[in-house]
């Protein structure tokens, strides 16, 4: 952390901000020549290229960022505007800036913005900064994003780190349980009946997956708060296992890569009873007969149930982690990569 007093304001800063015309390289390829009548084929133009600098996160501060914006297009690239923001409620000075003149094929143009940093937050924290250049000529799209992510902190070792409600209890002590915010959850019994035991192996979807290892009355899920979760593998998809609380169980889930890349996916799990067992398109999985209440057991008749849903993954890339969404209706029991 640096200190306060050489932050200053962002109010005192030029408003203009600072930017720079890079020189295009001088190197040229030699021109080529071919006997055949026949017409080379055309290819596809290359996209105008945005990026940005590494931020610097040791807050409280005032960060410089450079935005860096190059045409790779085959016409001259003008009226180039570069805009940057970060995180909502991060301060830019300026927002935008307005390159005069224009970009020849190769050539970059360097903006500056500077950025207040507020002061870390423990636990682990995703943040997204994104810089868009519109333009006219260039490679003629018109516009650009490029985006960066970073991170501070460390994912959960494991979904088993992340447990924060108790689902599922004894017949003899249904006390302790809470999987609906009105003190019902799973009978263990009645899960065991259908197959769901502690330490268990679950396939699902083509995963093999494991039923929380712990007792009943103990934490053994993850109402899905945007826990981020280290997950290790490579695969098609990712299998998800838990069910809903209400019919609004669903949101995005985003998947870290090794290399830094990122992709998200929507999945979502029917209420754990009464609604349709392909809602949101999850896959049934078990059916345990009634459930716990305050008092005890009770419901008989009526399932509750648990589910499997998925999100594509990009085969030929490792997972590191991933983000579950922020809605806690959703309730997970495992997850894990398949094949």
């Amino acid at each position: 952390m640096r200190p306060a007093g050489l932050i200053g304001s962002l109010g005192t800063l030029v408003a203009a901000g600072a930017l720079a015309l890079l020189p295009a390289s001088a190197t040229t390829a030699a021109p080529t020549t071919t006997a055949t009548s026949t017409p080379a084929p055309m290819t596809a133009t290359a996209a105008t290229a945005v990026t940005i600098s590494p931020v610097d996160l040791d807050g409280p501060a005032v960060s410089t960022v450079k935005v860096t914006v190059t045409n790779a297009g085959p016409e001259r690239m003008r009226l180039l505007t570069v805009s940057f923001g970060g995180p909502v409620g991060w301060a830019v000075q300026p927002s935008v800036l307005r390159v005069d003149g224009s970009l020849a094929e190769g050539a970059s143009a360097e903006a500056t913005f500077r950025i207040r940093v507020p002061e870390p937050r423990p636990g682990f924290t995703v943040r997204t900064f994104t810089a868009t250049a519109t333009y006219r000529g260039g490679d003629g799209a018109g516009s650009a994003t490029g985006t960066r992510t970073q991170r501070s902190g460390t994912p959960l070792a494991n979904l088993a780190a992340a447990y924060n409600n108790v689902g599922v209890t004894d017949e003899s002590d249904t006390g302790p349980g809470d999987y609906d915010g009105e003190g019902n959850s799973f009978s263990a019994q009645k899960l065991a009946d259908a197959g769901l035991r502690p330490g268990g192996t679950v396939t699902a979807l083509g995963a093999a997956l494991r039923w929380p290892d712990v007792p009943s009355g103990t934490r053994n899920n993850v109402s899905a708060a945007g826990q981020a979760i280290a997950v290790s593998g490579t695969g098609t998809r990712l299998v998800l296992l838990g069910s809903g609380v209400t019919s609004g169980a669903s949101g995005t889930a985003t998947v870290y890569y090794t290399d830094g890349t990122s992709s998200t996916g929507s999945f979502g799990f029917p209420n754990w009873s009464f609604d349709p067992a392909n809602a949101h398109g999850a896959t049934l999985v078990a059916s345990s007969d009634g459930r716990n209440r305050p008092g005890g057991y009770g419901n008989a008749g009526i399932a509750y149930r648990v589910f499997a849903h998925s999100i594509a993954l990009d085969p030929g890339k490792r997972v590191e982690f991933v983000v579950l969404p922020s809605n806690g209706n959703i309730h997970l029991f495992d997850l894990a990569v398949a094949s």
